[in-house]
């Protein structure tokens, strides 16, 4: 054999090594990150959570995070400050739409059994909104006073970092929760525009925008950022006021766009009980099926469009 065959005949054997070596490697650190993942997961099933609750439906919650629906709802979660797992909310809203598709078939008639699962899902999806929008509005509330504390701390000549962990630890929930996960992501040695941006995305609005962006760009640039802030804190304190008067005078159409549909179902109940039978004879055939959707789709309609009209961007 020749050298240049030895030299092929070696260097086919050292790739062929090399192959195998990378390949039981990839296989053990695959392997060891799995295990850490169920390990971690074994011990989230047991330990207490910061409120002193246990987790439950560990199993289920561990399939969900691998999906991307399971991501979008860890997200919602997140911003919305429930003490709830994606598993468990899942399973919760599961118990809600079942429970639902069986008291409509039973009240009224087979045919609303799959209508009020949807209704269910759909109103589930509506809560998380409806949470999260309710956190962005007690963050708005506390704006002025964040506003405040930042002043008074970048004032005494304190850096902007330190003056976050101080309003962090003054200030409640949910800003201090918010500043806590600021201050605990600065500490790992992420930017002060990544974090306050991510604070940004999980809580928006336009008084947060505002505040962030001018922090950011006193981190910067530098300058008078004690003067930007207390004209800030005199403008928030104004919206804020504002807002609770928007609020106040939008109260009647809002209560207007729930009772709309407590009406309709209401007047099925209320046929249904003085005619036992008649809304399953009704949806019996194909016409009154057709009839049924188109009025739950003119009462869905109006619902909607008496909240557009009573929506006003401030």
């Amino acid at each position: 054999m020749d050298t240049t065959a030895q030299l092929a005949l070696g260097a086919t054997l050292l790739a062929s090594a090399l192959a195998v070596t990378g390949v039981l490697t990839y296989a053990a650190g695959r392997a060891q990150r799995q295990a850490l993942i169920d390990r971690l997961a074994a011990t989230g099933a047991e330990y207490e959570l910061p409120s002193g609750r246990r987790r439950h439906f560990g199993g289920v919650d561990r399939r969900l995070r691998r999906t991307r629906l399971g991501r979008r709802i860890q997200l919602k979660l997140a911003a919305t400050g429930l003490d709830l797992t994606p598993g468990e909310f899942a399973v919760y809203v599961l118990a809600v739409v079942v429970g639902l598709w069986l008291v409509a078939s039973s009240l009224l008639a087979p045919f609303f059994g799959p209508l009020a699962g949807l209704l269910g899902a759909l109103a589930a999806n509506a809560f998380l909104s409806h949470q999260r929008q309710r956190r962005t509005e007690q963050f708005i509330s506390q704006l002025p006073e964040l506003s405040r504390i930042l002043a008074n701390a970048t004032s005494a000549g304190l850096a902007l970092r330190t003056a976050l962990g101080m309003a962090a630890e003054e200030l409640e929930a949910p800003a201090g929760d918010e500043l806590t996960l600021v201050t605990n992501q600065l500490a790992v040695g992420r930017s002060i525009d990544d974090a306050l941006g991510e604070l940004a995305e999980r809580l928006p609005s336009r008084e947060l925008v505002v505040l962030v962006t001018t922090l950011i760009l006193a981190n910067r640039a530098g300058g008078t950022l004690v003067g930007s802030l207390r004209n800030l804190t005199a403008t928030l304190e104004e919206r804020k006021e504002t807002r609770r008067e928007v609020r106040t005078m939008l109260a009647e159409v809002n209560a207007t766009a729930f009772t709309v549909p407590v009406l309709g179902l209401g007047a099925m109940l209320m046929m249904n009980s003085m005619m036992p039978g008649a809304l399953a004879r009704v949806t019996g055939s194909p016409l009154g099926q057709f009839a049924i959707l188109v009025a739950v789709g003119l009462f869905a309609t109006g619902f909607f469009v008496i909240r557009r009209l009573g929506k006003i961007e401030i």
